[in-house]
């Protein structure tokens, strides 16, 4: 059975096969009917460990769009929340007869975990692994920044000699990695910017350029720039002096998104901290894919629930 845990496991060609899936699947959002008889008869388990809305939202509605039998557990509101262990979950998800479980787990290493377990014989989707990966977020990622910058002519396309700029909480941020890992594989240049505080404490064997300053890496004239949200949730130490001090060098204000090129990109993973990470003209701009990514998303999660459940490419 196959998985998708990591964007370190993918080829570039079988990106490049999600990607021009999805692209496929984006046209089906524009159908008066909305679905396709794909995944007719599969059951989708999503089971969220953590708190989601977008990706919680957008696999549920893009199983749905593939016709698929769709079982939303949240722990809070399950036996998880009186101590159910992950493999009574999954044994339990078996007995169902899930064919695929969307997971999102606060434990780094989760779904691996399942995946190898043989408590369950499903495909596993990592939606979110601790500060590990978030392998569809770069997927949809990776889809929004190649629509953008080949549109129709996209399909089929890396992203040789892009330049991303991926700005804030690094340390914490799965999304930075699972970015890292795919643009690279897809030919792109990937920049980490942040404060030293906000960076993994090694970086070695890493394709990544570091640095600290913000300013620089804007009049450096990046294809895109991505702005990752302070993940307060995940912090128990003072990363940064305040609120004020990390918006005033970190964030991107109107200021510095004047001086981007005016075919610069700017994205976030969302939700956004707006005034903080991101002032709000710069959430708002038309350099903005902010909202692309939202749509986008649901064609994406279309594509690799497709590939995973209907046997399409190796994953």
């Amino acid at each position: 059975m196959r998985h998708l845990l990591s964007t370190k496991d993918l080829t570039r060609d079988a990106a490049i096969a999600l990607l021009d899936t999805a692209e496929d699947m984006a046209d089906v959002a524009d159908r008066e009917v909305k679905k396709l008889p794909t995944l007719r008869g599969k059951t989708v388990v999503n089971l969220f460990f953590e708190d989601s809305t977008r990706t919680r939202v957008s696999f549920e509605v893009a199983a749905k769009r593939l016709s698929a039998d769709v079982i939303t557990f949240s722990a809070k509101g399950s036996s998880v929340s009186k101590g159910e262990s992950l493999k009574d979950t999954a044994q339990t998800l078996a007995a169902m007869g899930a064919d695929a479980v969307v997971i999102r787990h606060s434990a780094s290493g989760a779904p691996r975990v399942l995946a190898d377990s043989g408590w369950i014989d499903a495909g596993i989707v990592n939606a979110g692994d601790g500060t590990h990966e978030h392998p569809t977020q770069a997927l949809l990622d990776a889809f929004t920044i190649r629509k953008r910058l080949h549109g129709a002519a996209s399909r089929g396309r890396d992203l040789d000699g892009v330049t991303v700029t991926i700005v804030g909480d690094i340390l914490h941020s799965r999304v930075a990695r699972s970015n890292l890992w795919l643009l690279t594989a897809l030919g792109a240049h990937v920049n980490f910017v942040a404060p030293a505080t906000l960076l993994p404490v090694s970086t070695e064997g890493w394709p990544v350029e570091l640095s600290y300053d913000l300013d620089e890496a804007v009049d450096a004239g990046p294809d895109v720039i991505m702005m990752l949200r302070i993940q307060g949730e995940r912090m128990n130490a003072a990363f940064f002096p305040n609120a004020r001090e990390y918006s005033r060098q970190w964030g991107l204000d109107d200021e510095r998104v004047a001086r981007l090129p005016a075919a610069s990109i700017v994205m976030h993973p969302g939700p956004m901290n707006r005034g903080l990470e991101i002032s709000a003209g710069a959430a708002d701009s038309p350099r903005s894919a902010v909202l692309e990514q939202v749509a986008n998303g649901v064609s994406t999660r279309m594509a690799v629930l497709y590939h995973l459940l209907s046997g399409a490419v190796e994953l």
